[in-house]
């Protein structure tokens, strides 16, 4: 088992947040959909009574999405699965300004492997030590991350300049260009997403290598998924949560039919 929180660093206040954050997994959603892969929505619902970090939140918003891989995973797992069983099952529990998410494989590795990753949004620096009360072994296990939106390295294959945060500046906020380091100490607003991600690969030979790559993706999407959270800044700011409703609902409607026709888009798992 791998441990390892991530503190994301942004220039928002944790309410704006919440609607870029909705807005963006709509607009990447769409990038990542087509040629048979993608995301599929199957629910979207309010939910109450579900206990969440000791209690301190119970009710929200739930989502369950299947994600159709095949091309996202590396080669060495495409050798080794069989058809049918490159599908993650995402369940997630919104109650903002926490929120749960665990990505599992039902039909394939059933209880053999899980991803869980558990989300606390403040409005601080990252200087937050123990975000999610941890104890015990859990805690020992926790590896700390900052991830830089701006001065963090991404891939050739990742990089567009209109979603560069060294580049961009808001026109409707006057926000950015995000330059220098430890850029967060000349924002304000400034918050951070406590992320962490607990990750579990039961498979013999293969259980080191595979948990490795998966923290590498998680780091990889937080940092590309923040960068467009940024540079969209003029798309979803002024929006409100009746409008991100709607987005969602047309964005579900689009997923499904571009999931069937077209080409392999977005992120690959080489």
């Amino acid at each position: 088992m791998l441990v390892k929180e991530f503190r994301v660093i942004l220039p928002l206040t944790v309410e704006e947040y919440q609607v870029a954050q909705l807005y963006s997994v709509a607009e990447a959603s769409k990038n990542e959909t087509g040629g048979g892969e993608g995301i599929e929505v199957l629910k979207n619902e309010p939910f109450d009574n579900h206990p969440l970090l000791g209690d301190e939140y119970s009710k929200g918003q739930y989502t369950y999405k299947i994600y159709h891989l095949k091309s996202k995973v590396p080669s060495f797992i495409r050798l080794l699965a069989p058809e049918g069983s490159l599908e993650m099952h995402e369940e997630a529990w919104n109650a903002y300004p926490y929120c749960r998410t665990v990505i599992s494989n039902p039909t394939y590795m059933k209880k053999n492997f899980t991803v869980c990753i558990e989300t606390l949004h403040a409005p601080d620096m990252g200087t937050q030590e123990n975000a999610h009360k941890l104890m015990g072994e859990k805690l020992k296990l926790r590896e700390v991350v900052t991830v830089d939106i701006s001065n963090d390295s991404v891939k050739s294959a990742d990089y567009k300049e209109e979603e560069d945060p060294t580049k961009f500046k808001s026109e409707k906020t006057g926000r950015g260009p995000l330059t220098g380091p430890q850029w967060w100490k000349k924002c304000d607003p400034v918050m951070t997403c406590y992320k962490l991600v607990t990750c579990e690969f039961k498979w013999f030979g293969f259980q080191t290598r595979i948990e490795k790559f998966i923290m590498d993706t998680e780091r990889r999407l937080f940092t590309n998924f923040h960068r467009q959270v940024f540079c969209w800044m003029d798309r979803w700011h002024g929006m409100n949560m009746d409008d991100i409703r709607r987005l969602e609902d047309e964005t579900k409607e689009e997923l499904d039919e571009q999931r069937q026709i077209g080409t392999v888009r977005g992120t690959t798992g080489e």
